[in-house]
């Protein structure tokens, strides 16, 4: 079972990417939310969850624990593959899909394609459990872990009355698309959007 691979990302699109690693190439299938943070042409690590059956051998990389742990979680569930499970992380982050468990919010799930009402309500039944308080705050249900900027400009939004999962989304847009702002130019501009 392989734990991660380190190496340069040799290639990448929306769906899998080529990691590098000793002149071997391994392709592997990521979500939409691990591309969004790996760009070609750097050193990266991926974490891996390997499936291997009798005719079908695949890696599946995450850019962090967190969602790993939820694609292990997803595929728990009965009905729920590993490209379903994929397509979910691909379609929620790892907050909006713990916050939607959490709160029996069946309609995140029913908004990802493919996903019918029982399939969701049975998700929600089998992983809402596995999932307790401590665990969201593990899998960190708001927040880029190790990033004081964006827990700094949460917690001042919070303070201000705004939703969290409004304001997750929001800080995540504006610390991917602009680099090096202070925390009041980041909460003036996440102001701008909520």
């Amino acid at each position: 079972m392989f734990e991660y691979i380190n190496g340069y990302l040799a290639e990448i699109n929306p769906t899998y990417a080529i990691v590098e690693n000793n002149g071997i190439g391994y392709h592997i299938n990521i979500s939409l939310n691990t591309f969004g943070r790996l760009k070609k042409g750097q050193e990266c690590q991926l974490l891996i969850h390997e499936i291997i059956r009798e005719d079908y051998h695949a890696l599946f990389g995450f850019f962090d624990k967190q969602e790993r742990e939820l694609f292990r979680m997803l595929l728990t569930v009965n009905g729920v593959g590993a490209n379903t499970a994929r397509l979910i992380l691909s379609s929620v982050s790892s907050g909006e899909l713990v916050a939607a468990i959490s709160s029996n919010n069946v309609d995140v799930l029913k908004s990802v394609k493919g996903i019918g009402a029982k399939t969701a309500q049975r998700i929600i039944i089998d992983l809402k459990d596995k999932i307790s308080d401590s665990d969201a705050e593990n899998i960190q249900i708001f927040g880029i872990q190790n990033n004081t900027l964006h827990k700094d400009a949460f917690s001042a939004l919070t303070m201000l009355g705004f939703s969290k999962l409004a304001i997750d989304k929001v800080l995540k847009k504006i610390l991917n698309e602009n680099a090096n702002l202070s925390l009041e130019e980041t909460v003036k501009m996440a102001l701008n959007y909520l």
